[in-house]
């Protein structure tokens, strides 16, 4: 189960400030449609993180486990850096939105966004980190859930009452220590 907490807290901290989080505000000022918003950023999660975590599962099958824990343990260290950097939403993403209804939009763009992104990139490492892909998909996604809903249905009043530098930094804070563990060799699932 420390999987599905970590992978949940984890994403939970690093999606706030996120683009897809700015999307979400932005979907939610646009069409002022909560359900079908809520329901496209569950379809689009859970399809990009799945994908993400068979990646990660397929990762520890390839690699050996001192190769894997070094590469993991830089991987969650580039992730704490990467964390302090905001995101910004891109004008194509905004403009798909435009041309769909309210949930193919959100789905599409979601989807998108996530490609290449901090969260899916983490949850990529996570699985490979547990060696439970299905719990942490289940994590990554109950986190970018926990982010993002309140965005669709608080909008940016939310957003100007959360210290992002604070939530970013202790986002940054908890990747650092998964990399310095990891490169410590405490990862009890590859018996090192």
């Amino acid at each position: 189960m420390e999987s599905l907490w970590m992978s949940t807290g984890v994403v939970a901290l690093a999606e706030i400030g996120d683009k897809t989080q700015l999307l979400a505000f932005l979907l939610a000022a646009r069409f002022k449609k909560p359900w079908p918003i809520v329901a496209g950023i569950v379809v689009a999660t859970v399809l990009n993180h799945a994908l993400a975590g068979l990646l990660g599962a397929w990762i520890t099958t390839q690699l050996g486990p001192q190769v894997l824990r070094w590469v993991l343990g830089l991987s969650f260290l580039a992730m704490a850096a990467w964390t302090l950097i905001p995101d910004k939403i891109e004008d194509e993403e905004a403009q798909v939105a435009q041309r769909l209804g309210v949930f193919g939009a959100t789905f599409v763009t979601f989807f998108l966004a996530e490609m290449g992104d901090k969260t899916q990139v983490a949850t990529i490492a996570l699985a490979a980190h547990y060696a439970q892909a299905f719990w942490v998909v289940v994590g990554t996604t109950l986190g970018m859930l926990i982010a993002d809903v309140p965005a669709v249905f608080a909008g940016e009043k939310l957003a100007t009452r959360i210290p992002l530098r604070w939530v970013h930094g202790a986002a940054a804070l908890l990747f650092a220590a998964l990399g310095v563990a990891t490169l410590m060799g405490l990862g009890k699932s590859w018996g090192l």
